[in-house]
């Protein structure tokens, strides 16, 4: 295994490990912390290093990246999603390229709705009254898992 190959397993298992900490994060306070947001983004120049990404292909992943922030920050002014939500989809669209980013939006629209159905069950068992807040950095978390797998990157 090169440099390069090991670079990038080394950030693929740092990524692994902080998007587990921010669901749990984000399932206990439903709250991301920034610095989590901002070590996913920070990490993606030496994710482009590693795989030998162009300065084209690096104009165009930071293209995607604003565009997905603006698109999410406008999903956040709704009152749709949280902060920490945006800021965590943007910084994740600094590593994937454009066609595993879209199946991470799926699967996070998947995983998204199934966990608002779930704790909308459990707020009428439970008989609460008010607006559910739903912890989607829990679908965030769990669609870039399965999008950065062996199978799925």
């Amino acid at each position: 295994m090169g440099w390069h190959q090991l670079l990038a397993v080394a950030l693929a298992g740092a990524l692994a490990l902080l998007l587990i900490a921010a669901g749990v994060e984000d399932a206990r306070r439903r709250e991301i912390a920034n610095w989590k947001n901002a070590a996913i983004a920070l990490a993606a120049p030496l994710w482009w290093y590693a795989n030998g990404l162009g300065l084209g292909d690096v104009a165009w992943q930071l293209g995607i990246g604003l565009a997905v922030f603006l698109i999410f920050a406008g999903v956040f002014a709704a009152g749709w999603m949280g902060g920490g939500d945006v800021k965590m989809i943007a910084a994740l669209a600094l590593w994937l390229p454009a066609g595993a980013l879209l199946n991470m939006l799926m699967l996070m629209a998947l995983a998204g709705g199934v966990i608002t159905a779930l704790m909308l069950v459990d707020s009428k068992l439970r008989r609460r009254s008010g607006a559910v807040e739903v912890p989607y950095g829990v679908a965030i978390a769990a669609a870039a898992l399965l999008t950065i797998s062996p199978t799925g990157f």
